[in-house]
């Protein structure tokens, strides 16, 4: 028996993932993001146009000017965010397009006991 074959990493978990990463070669990247194969005689290949072709479609950019309906071309939003290893939350692009928000949006953090809140603050507060 072979090694169990893991499951490349895609969308949230695919990009915090690379973040976590930090330094590392793109190549070691894509290993540790599961873009890789044994082939018979044990050797590693890295699959580099799988990984790149999973950032860009995590990071929700349309390259073909198409926007598709089913099948491949983006992904849906899980609602779900994993705290990273230097403890930040990184709340994706894909809310924040749905939401129309702009680069300087501000909102403010509501901290309860088991949840976060964040308000967005009105540009007209006057």
């Amino acid at each position: 028996m072979g090694k169990k074959k893991i499951e490349p990493l895609t969308g949230e978990e695919l990009l915090t993932k690379v973040k976590e990463l930090g330094s590392m070669t793109k190549e070691d990247k894509a290993k540790e993001c599961g873009y890789y194969t044994v082939t018979k005689k044990g050797v590693e290949r890295v699959n580099m146009m799988k990984f790149l072709n999973a950032l860009i479609d995590a990071e929700g950019i349309e390259l073909d000017g198409k926007q598709s309906k089913n099948g491949r071309g983006g992904r849906s939003a899980s609602y779900r965010i994993t705290v990273q290893s230097n403890g930040n939350l990184l709340i994706g692009s894909a809310y924040t397009k749905q939401m129309d928000l702009r680069p300087g949006d501000e909102f403010e953090i509501a901290l309860g006991r088991k949840h976060i809140h964040l308000k967005q603050v009105d540009a007209v507060d006057e």
